[in-house]
Parts: structure tokens; sequence; C-alpha cells
């Protein structure tokens, strides 16, 4: 299966981002990819779209990761209402104390 996602270029504390598209078999960083499709860069907080290979790649049966889905909505590139990409860890339980007699 093929995904559309983020995958870290850029030297330590100077983080930017490659879209690429992907097998979803492949690691993030296996730098194994078919097609870059944009570029992120926090730090100046710019974005570079494909948004025709993007499309097209939907089209073609490519999942999109949440945190890539969020900013393709939020940059107009697809319709729908953002995911959250938060984890979605259990809430922590406090422990009962026990009684001593």
């Amino acid at each position: 299966m093929l995904k559309i996602r983020l995958q870290r270029i850029g030297r330590k504390n100077e983080a930017q981002f490659r879209l690429v598209v992907t097998d979803s078999k492949n690691g993030p960083q296996s730098g194994k990819f078919l097609e870059i499709l944009g570029s992120q860069t926090p730090k100046t907080d710019t974005v570079l779209l494909k948004n025709d290979r993007i499309l097209h790649w939907i089209k073609n049966g490519a999942q999109v990761s949440p945190t890539v889905h969020n900013m393709l909505v939020k940059h107009a590139v697809i319709e729908g209402k953002k995911k959250n990409v938060l984890s979605k860890k259990a809430p922590t339980v406090k422990r009962k104390e026990v009684k001593k007699k």
C-alpha cells in the first residue's frame, strides 16, 4: 500500500521535511520513495506543495498520514476536517490506597 507522509531531512535543530510517496513497508528514514510531492520548513513556516501530483496519487489509491492530511486541509488541497494526531494513550488511573488493620 502506498502512503503519502513526511520524511525528515536537515541537520540537528534545523528540521526540514519532504512530502513523499512511499510504500508503507518502508521505514520513514529508509530513503526509499517514489516521488517528492513537496517540502515543509517549520522554522520559517514555509510549505511548498505540488497540488496536481498529490491529487493524482490520492486518486490512484495512496493513503495519507494524519499529519499530512491536516496539512493538506489547512492549505486547501483537499476538503475535510482535521484529524486528531495526538497519541491515544489511556488516561492515568490513580491508585486506591489499601487500608491497614
